[in-house]
């Protein structure tokens, strides 16, 4: 199948002045957003959906649905493209996986995305209070769903897989790692990141028993149809099996430019590839990202167990 989207010049000024009829962002206001909100202030927590400015905010929190972010809201890396603050984390706050697991349980969750801040000042990079808290939920419910977008561990990826790995006791876990964009924008979009060991961390993560590997991008950067496929192939040659894309849009204008809008039927049209090449869990649309949805294949798995148990 042919994508026709225009080949950009990576250096060229953005060519957008307004968003599309397509890109909507709905308000919040019901009684599951309110509570919600409630648990989550009260457990002194953030969240992605706050930090990241996360168009889908409304709609998730309203599904009794929450992003957790761990390790601080401070990140040690300035990616150009994200709105959640950077500099030197003061401390790290080893009670957060307590009050995040009692948060889960107050909201009665059946499945859980954990997302962190970079944390290249702790020599796991934050791995620990991940595996700290993946072990507290999985004690409170065995059979939860668990879904963790971590950072690339660039200090230590082998160790940081095991340490995390170890703290399901052998069960069933999404492992999401961000590849966000191509490799060509890189120095601009993630600025200390590399897009060889972010394909190494999936790579490995892919290897483990129970575990399914998940990656996600984010386009109307400047990027080109031959770029997007060619990600897509390297993601599936190191095993990853469930995949996002969606809409690049600019937190503020001190962020990256927006250089096009997608349209929904080119996204369309980029998960029909992704499906052909072999992904066996695709989202794909203007409003989508990484973790938008993400309960619905724990749901789909429990269906599909129950009917081979029967």
């Amino acid at each position: 199948m042919a994508i026709h989207i225009p080949v950009f010049d990576h250096s060229s000024k953005p060519n957008v002045s307004r968003m599309p009829i397509w890109i909507r962002q709905r308000l919040g206001g019901d009684a599951i957003y309110g509570k919600t909100a409630s648990v989550v202030k009260s457990q002194s927590l953030n969240t992605v959906c706050e930090e990241a400015h996360c168009p889908n905010r409304a709609e998730c929190w309203s599904r009794g649905t929450a992003t957790f972010m761990l390790l601080g809201d401070t990140c040690t890396r300035a990616c150009g493209f994200c709105n959640v603050k950077t500099g030197r984390p003061e401390f790290l706050d080893v009670d957060e996986p307590r009050r995040v697991a009692e948060a889960v349980a107050k909201m009665g969750l059946d499945y859980v995305v954990l997302t962190s801040v970079n944390r290249d000042d702790q020599p796991d990079g934050g791995a620990a209070i991940y595996a700290e808290l993946l072990k507290r939920l999985r004690q409170d419910k065995p059979d939860i769903g668990l879904e963790i977008l971590s950072p690339d561990f660039q200090q230590g990826q082998q160790a940081a897989v095991d340490l995390i790995c170890d703290s399901v006791a052998g069960g069933q876990l999404v492992w999401g790692h961000n590849v966000e964009t191509v490799p060509a924008l890189y120095k601009e979009v993630r600025k200390g990141s590399r897009y060889k060991r972010s394909l190494d961390l999936l790579a490995l993560a892919a290897k483990q028993p129970g575990v399914e590997a998940k990656s996600a991008l984010m386009l109307g950067l400047g990027e080109t149809t031959a770029d997007v496929l060619a990600v897509l192939r390297d993601l599936r040659d190191a095993g990853v099996a469930r995949m996002s894309l969606g809409q690049y849009l600019r937190p503020s204008l001190q962020h990256l430019p927006v250089k096009q809008y997608i349209t929904p039927e080119t996204f369309t049209e980029y998960e029909v590839e992704a499906r052909a090449m072999g992904f066996a869990w695709v989202k794909a649309g203007p409003m989508v990202r990484s973790s938008y949805h993400a309960e619905e294949g724990h749901a789909e798995q429990k269906i599909k167990d129950k009917i081979d148990a029967e």
